[in-house]
């Protein structure tokens, strides 16, 4: 999943000739969802949105207070070209979740923010509509996030299993009982000799 958050000072969405939703100061999000989204990464972008400390406090310091402790308002759109994937210069949408799928799944998003936060101050645009949204960005401040769920095909994640497998065996080997009977007899044969015996014992150092 991924968002476009923009501090604004007002925004708002209209479909036709009629403005469907405004706020004043505070977040608008534009919110693009993918087919492989599930509820943890839904979890991790409204926990996200909502605390990210992007207003000033009531001293003027930057940067301290997120649109939660300001009592801001939070206006979303529904935004699939976010998942676009560029063939050559032409736009490909199929990351993004279809339409029939994405609707019900952005409207748990947004009953979730409602529930976390204040729902009044919690609007959005008209999922699948052709709309206008007029963003008065106010720094300009604005902030990229993509869940960080990471694949879900079981061949993807069994590999990512080995590979861990691997490293953790390689940490948990010590040198080679090679290295050091190879340095042990290098020695024995040339007790000046500084290559091979030295370098193994170094090696054996902590860093």
């Amino acid at each position: 999943m991924k968002a476009i958050v923009q501090r604004v000072t007002k925004a708002s969405v209209t479909v036709g000739e009629e403005q469907i939703s405004s706020i004043g100061r505070g977040l608008c999000v534009l919110l693009g969802i993918s087919v492989e989204d599930t509820q943890r990464d839904a979890e991790y972008m409204v926990r996200k949105i909502l605390n990210l400390r992007l207003f000033e406090d009531e001293h003027g310091r930057a940067w301290s207070k997120s649109v939660m402790e300001r009592d801001f308002e939070v206006l979303c759109v529904s935004q699939f070209t976010l998942q676009c994937i560029l063939k050559g210069n032409k736009p490909d949408f199929h990351s993004a979740m279809p339409a029939e799928l994405a609707q019900p799944f952005y409207d748990s998003i947004l009953e979730n923010m409602r529930s976390t936060y204040k729902p009044e101050l919690i609007k959005d645009g008209k999922f699948g509509a052709r709309m206008q949204v007029h963003i008065q960005n106010d720094g300009p401040v604005t902030i990229e996030l993509t869940s960080p769920t990471g694949p879900t095909d079981p061949k993807q994640l069994s590999k990512q299993e080995k590979q861990q497998q691997r490293k953790e065996k390689t940490r948990s080997k010590g040198p080679s009982e090679s290295g050091r009977e190879k340095g042990a007899q290098r020695s024995r044969q040339d007790p000046n000799a500084s290559s091979g015996a030295e370098g193994d014992v170094s090696s054996e150092r902590e860093p």
